[in-house]
């Protein structure tokens, strides 16, 4: 061995020496990972329940006359009783979703009864009513008839699918006695009762903040997760209720088949959308791996598929048939990505003709400028959708290029692969030639206006619409110039704070390479969320206003926010795609990439399942070393690539029944192996110059 080899493994192994205790952490990490491959190694950031049974935690405020009110949050005790016009606002602690039920002891007559009303927001505490589930007036309050003791409980059709806080109310003359009051957590139907904390998946780094924004958007995926018999009815619909009025509200209406549905919203609209769970898909994938529910709510998507033209509808039943342009091309993107992440080539193949049906309706909209004009309005509560709109041009490229992937992984020779690349590549250059407006460095909505949507410029980055690195980095940069306090404003929605366009930014952003942007994003919108005294403190809201206030423009009705909205889960999968950089690149995980981007991150430990096994990446970066320690399955193959070091001569040391060393000297250059077969890696570089 030379002289520059004796010193090269020399160093190495001063430097291995020096971070003993890191490496010791590690092992013991990966060992546990291999011995319990279903446990999550950081069970204490999970949010989800480890009963169905959930008890109130705090008595939020109390009016009138209630004794032993305390009884209400423990379990035992003197039963509390409710003296006259009387009330109490209990706190579950956290967001959850259930059915309600109280312990009567005793009542002086019976006539007594106890008023039930609920809010996820302390803003909407009320004994007058709950929370809106429509965009006029407020949910009645729901009373139950109590002249003896017993167990009451509220039917199922009454259900809520979310709430933090429970106000009791008694406004007769009289008492009654409760000695408990209990909720029947309804979320994640399908899951048995010590499976609701089973994650297959797991995040960790070295910011306690993000830990807690990724199990948050996990825990809010779960909350819109429901029995498909319990979705909204929609018994207003054409309704017309004076402002402020109580009005009744039903959660018994049938939105699928199968035993679980991935919903919008918890508490509203508890229907199924394409767009939402074009978000919540990819945070299932990263923490439950409940790609069953998702299986089940495609379902109801293409069963309502108009077969004559292949439109597909804007949502599920029972909502009225409408069609848009967006959600028709967000309802393939996902059947795609389920078919990426479950390996489910079966059920693919069975919707494969409706698929390209489907893709055909969106290429006949394309004109003579090589865009898709856009005639629907419907989207995602955004404003000024129509005209050649960058978003939906974005998408449809993106759909032309997925569908050419999946023909030719299908060997489908019937698929018009060359005209699909053709109409792709004409999408490419009439974007770009109309809509891209270099002075503002970034996409027009359209070709009549010079407003720049958050949206359309994410997805033209996520799509690869955009023609160069150095045109990512800009749009990239542009957006991130409009940040306030509260996090990035959604101009298309009249400046509103949109968690999923928002989502598609964070996307974007990691696209485009900008990993520390993306963090900034998390902390700052995220974080905001989490930490806001209005919010849930557990779960994503649907939306907000500029200034941080429960207002979200779409809405004239401010009492019918959603707080756990999948739409709003985006950094679960962000952190764990592009943070760790796990990347799945062929169905069921048979081809990855791992890529982690820290950004300002000094740690990122993270893992998630498919059909095929544990795929996970525990990488420690300090300016003159970067650790990774890698896994995945046996039989599968990717390439692992690093970032580069602050230094130019660098030592490699890859291990695997043995190590082999090289030296090599580097400007700034990314540290790649490509074709790893699957198993377990370990991956030390070191500056030696």
């Amino acid at each position: 061995m030379s002289n520059a080899r004796y010193y090269l493994f020399f160093v190495l192994c001063l430097q291995w020496l020096s971070q003993v205790c890191d490496i010791f952490y590690q092992r013991v990490q990966w060992i546990k990972d291999l011995v319990q491959v279903s446990a999550n190694p950081y069970q204490h950031y999970i949010i989800a329940p480890d009963s169905r049974t959930l008890y109130p935690t705090a008595i939020s405020k109390i009016n009138g006359t209630i004794e032993n009110a305390s009884r209400l949050i423990r379990k035992e005790g003197n039963p509390a009783v409710f003296n006259n016009v009387s009330a109490v606002t209990l706190d579950f602690g956290k967001n959850i979703a259930g059915l309600v039920s109280l312990a009567i002891a005793n009542t002086t007559d019976e006539t007594q009864s106890i008023g039930i009303t609920f809010s996820e927001s302390p803003q909407w505490i009320s004994g007058l009513g709950s929370d809106a589930t429509a965009e006029k007036g407020i949910d009645e309050t729901f009373w139950i008839e109590t002249p003896s003791p017993g167990l009451y409980l509220v039917p199922r059709e009454h259900e809520r699918g979310a709430f933090r806080y429970l106000s009791m109310i008694h406004k007769s003359v009289g008492e009654v006695k409760v000695s408990q009051v209990t909720t029947h957590f309804t979320a994640m139907p399908h899951y048995d009762e010590d499976q609701l904390r089973n994650y297959t998946g797991y995040f960790h780094c070295d910011d306690e903040l993000l830990n807690h924004i990724w199990y948050a958007g996990a825990y809010t995926v779960q909350l819109c997760t429901i029995e498909p018999k319990h979705g909204n009815s929609m018994v207003h619909l054409n309704e017309t209720v004076p402002s402020g009025t109580p009005r009744t509200w039903y959660n018994n209406g049938t939105i699928a088949n199968g035993t679980s549905a991935l919903v919008d919203g918890a508490k509203r609209d508890r229907l199924i959308f394409s767009a939402d769970t074009f978000i919540a898909l990819p945070s299932i994938v990263s923490s439950t791996y409940d790609l069953f529910t998702v299986r089940n709510s495609l379902d109801s998507l293409f069963a309502r598929q108009d077969r004559s033209t292949g439109q597909l509808p804007y949502v599920g039943a029972p909502y009225p048939w409408v069609y848009s342009t967006t959600y028709h091309l967000y309802t393939l993107v996902c059947l795609a990505d389920y078919y990426l992440f479950s390996g489910d080539a079966e059920y693919f193949a069975s919707l494969w003709p409706q698929f390209k049906l489907a893709l055909d309706f969106s290429l006949r909209a394309i004109d003579s400028t090589g865009l898709i004009s856009v005639d629907s309005p419907h989207d995602w509560l955004r404003f000024g959708m129509g005209g050649h709109n960058i978003e939906a041009n974005a998408m449809l490229y993106y759909v032309l290029c997925r569908s050419i992937a999946v023909a030719r992984l299908r060997n489908d020779t019937a698929a018009p692969i060359i005209a699909w690349k053709q109409k792709g590549d004409r999408i490419k250059s009439a974007a770009n030639a109309y809509l891209w407006d270099p002075p503002t460095g970034l996409y027009r909505d359209n070709m009549s206006t010079t407003l720049a949507p958050q949206d359309g410029n994410a997805w033209a980055v996520l799509s690869n619409l955009t023609q160069s690195d150095e045109q990512r980095a800009v749009i990239s940069s542009t957006l991130a110039r409009r940040w306030v306090a509260t996090g990035a404003p959604s101009p298309e929605a009249h400046y509103a704070m949109s968690p999923f366009a928002s989502g598609l930014e964070l996307q974007a952003h990691l696209r485009a390479e900008n990993a520390t942007g993306a963090l900034e994003l998390m902390r700052r919108m995220w974080g905001f969320m989490l930490r806001n005294e209005n919010m849930t403190g557990s779960t994503f809201v649907e939306g907000y206003s500029l200034d941080g206030s429960l207002r979200y423009a779409p809405y004239q009705n401010d009492a019918k926010l959603s707080h756990a909205h999948g739409w709003s889960s985006s950094p679960t999968s962000s952190l764990m795609f592009g943070v760790a950089g796990i990347r799945i690149l062929a169905p069921g995980g048979r081809r990855w990439s791992i890529e982690p981007m820290l950004g300002d991150l000094k740690l990122v430990d993270a893992a998630f399942r498919t059909v095929l096994g544990r795929f996970g990446v525990r990488v420690t970066k300090r300016r003159t070393y970067t650790k990774a320690l890698i896994h995945t399955p046996a039989g599968t193959v990717g390439k692992l690539r690093l970032e580069p070091l602050e230094c130019d001569n660098v030592a490699e040391a890859w291990g695997r029944q043995g190590v082999r060393i090289k030296l090599r000297s580097r400007a700034g250059e990314q540290i790649e192996m490509d074709e790893i077969e699957g198993g377990r890696w370990e991956v030390v570089i070191i500056c030696v110059g």
